[in-house]
C-alpha cells in the first residue's frame, strides 16, 4: 500500500570511512510507483558500486539529485509520498536569492561597502574544517598523500566543498599548476597554460572514438593502483606446480559439493585454502608494514579479485578469518561473494581489512602475470591457466621419463621493503607441497 506520508530518500552511510557517493542511475522515474526495498537507484563510490532499496511503498514524487552528482551522506536525494509541492519549496536556494535583492537597494548608502566585508561569513559556515573548508576523509587522505593544500582547489561540491573528484583532477594537473607560481611577477602568463590542458583533455573525439565519463569505481582503482606503485618496491616470483591430485580430488568431491550444498570446488578454492595454511609459517607476507613498524597478524583477511560485467572494474571483497574454514567453507565464501560483487551487493566494509589477496586472471587461459600489490597489504598470489603439458617425472628408481601433467602457473608479488626474494620463495615451495600433495582437506 502506498505511503502517504512523505519519506525522504537520503545517501545512505555505505561504509565507516565513506562519506560521499555518486549516482550513477536512477532505476525509477518521477510519477513511477516503488515498493519498499525494491531497487530505487545505483549509487557508486571509490570501494563499490551498489543498489539502494527504497525505504517505502508509494510514488516517486520527486528527485532532487540527479545521474552523475556526487553528494554527501545523508543527503535527501528524493522523496516518496506526500504532495510534490512540498519538496519543490525545499530548496533554500531560492532563499538567498531574495535577500541579496533586498539588500540591492541599500548600497545606494555609503555604509554599504562594509556590507560586502560581511560576506566573510561562509568561512564560518565551513566550520567543520577548522580553518578552512571542509574536507572528507578521502580527501583528506588523498591531500595528505600528495603535499596538498585542500583549501588552495576550487571545491564543486555543495557550498563550494572539495570533493574527491577536485582534489584527483587537480592532482592530474599538478603540473600544470607549477608553472603557475613559478611566474609569480606575471599572473597572466599562469593562465595560458593552464587553459591549452583542459581544453586538449576535452578535445572533439575523432572518427570511430567513443567517450565516456569515467566512474567514480575507475578513479578510485586507478588511485589505487597508482599509489601502491608509487609506495611498494614490486617484485614477483613464479612456480610451476602439477596439480593432480588436486584435480583428482577436485573431480571426487564435485558431485557431492554440488547436490548437497550448491557449490563448485574451483581450483581457486584448493589454491586458496592452501594458501592460508602456507600464510602462518610466513607472517611478513600477511603482515605490513604501518609507518616505522612491521605489523603480522595471527589470522587472514582474504581478498579475491572479481571482476565485473563488461570491464567496468575490478573489486576484492574479504573472506574474512579465512584460517578457520575447511574446502567447502572457502568455496562457499567465494561464491557468495563474487555473486554478491557481480549483483551489486556489496557494501564498502565488504571490500576493507583485507591482508592478503588472490587473483585469479588464469580463468581466462592466461598463464603468468605480475599483478599489483593491494595496498597495503605485502603481497598478492596469482594463479594462472591449469594446461596440460610434457613433465619429466622421476620413478621409485630414479629413472626419469617424459608424463603428462596439469600444470598450473602461480605467482607472488610482493612488497620487497619487508619481503626478501629467498623468503617468498619458501612459501611458494610450500605452497606447491601443499597442493602436490593434496590429502584430505588440505594435504
Amino acid at each position: 500500500m502506498a505511503t502517504e506520508t512523505a519519506v525522504d530518500v537520503v545517501m545512505p552511510q555505505m561504509g565507516v570511512s565513506v562519506s560521499e557517493g555518486t549516482i550513477t542511475k536512477w532505476l525509477k522515474r518521477e510519477g513511477e510507483q516503488v515498493e519498499a526495498d525494491e531497487p530505487l537507484l545505483e549509487i557508486s563510490t571509490d570501494k563499490v558500486d551498489t543498489e539502494v532499496p527504497s525505504p517505502a511503498s508509494g510514488t516517486l514524487v520527486q528527485i532532487l539529485a540527479q545521474e552523475g552528482e556526487t553528494v554527501d551522506v545523508g543527503t535527501k536525494i528524493a522523496q516518496i509520498g506526500g504532495s510534490g509541492g512540498a519538496p519543490a519549496a525545499v530548496p533554500a536556494a531560492p532563499e538567498p536569492e531574495p535577500a541579496p535583492v533586498a539588500e540591492a537597494p541599500a548600497p545606494a548608502a555609503a555604509p554599504v561597502p562594509a556590507a560586502p566585508v560581511a560576506p566573510t561569513p561562509p568561512p564560518p559556515v565551513q566550520e567543520p574544517g577548522g580553518n578552512g573548508k571542509f574536507v572528507s576523509p578521502v580527501v583528506a587522505r588523498i591531500a595528505s598523500e600528495h603535499g596538498i593544500d585542500p583549501n588552495a582547489i576550487p571545491g564543486t561540491g555543495r557550498g563550494g566543498r572539495v570533493t574527491k573528484q577536485d582534489i584527483l583532477a587537480f592532482v592530474e594537473q599538478g603540473p600544470a599548476a607549477a608553472p603557475a607560481p613559478a611566474a609569480p611577477a606575471a599572473p597572466a602568463a599562469p593562465a595560458p597554460p593552464r587553459a591549452p590542458q583542459p581544453q586538449a583533455q576535452a578535445a572533439a573525439p575523432q572518427a570511430g572514438e567513443t567517450v565516456e565519463p569515467v566512474s567514480a569505481m575507475r578513479r578510485g582503482i586507478a588511485e589505487h593502483m597508482r599509489r601502491s606503485v608509487d609506495t611498494a618496491a614490486h617484485v614477483t616470483s613464479a612456480i610451476e606446480v602439477d596439480m593432480s591430485k588436486v584435480v583428482a580430488a577436485r573431480e571426487t568431491l564435485k558431485k557431492e559439493y554440488q547436490s548437497a550444498y550448491g557449490v563448485n570446488p574451483t581450483y581457486l578454492a584448493f589454491v586458496a585454502r592452501a594458501a592460508v595454511d602456507t600464510l602462518k609459517d610466513y607472517p611478513y607476507i600477511n603482515g605490513e608494514l604501518r609507518g616505522d613498524s612491521i605489523v603480522t597478524r595471527n589470522y587472514v583477511n582474504l581478498g579475491i579479485a572479481v571482476e565485473l560485467a563488461e570491464g567496468k572494474g575490478l573489486i576484492v571483497p574479504v573472506i574474512r578469518n579465512a584460517e578457520g574454514l575447511n574446502l567447502l567453507g572457502v568455496a562457499r565464501s567465494i561464491a557468495d561473494i563474487a555473486a554478491r560483487a557481480r549483483d551489486k551487493k556489496l557494501l564498502p566494509d565488504d571490500v576493507q581489512g583485507g591482508t592478503f589477496t588472490i587473483t585469479n586472471p588464469g580463468g581466462y587461459g592466461t598463464f603468468h602475470g605480475t599483478p599489483v600489490i593491494n595496498q597495503p597489504q605485502s603481497a598478492i598470489l596469482g594463479t594462472y591457466a591449469l594446461v596440460k603439458r610434457p613433465w619429466v617425472v622421476t620413478d621409485e628408481n630414479g629413472n626419469d621419463a617424459i608424463a603428462i601433467k596439469p600444470l598450473m602457473n602461480i605467482t607472488l608479488t610482493y612488497d620487497h621493503r619487508l619481503v626478501d626474494g629467498a623468503y617468498a620463495g619458501r612459501f611458494l615451495r610450500d605452497l606447491r607441497q601443499r597442493l602436490e600433495n593434496w590429502e584430505g582437506d588440505g594435504g
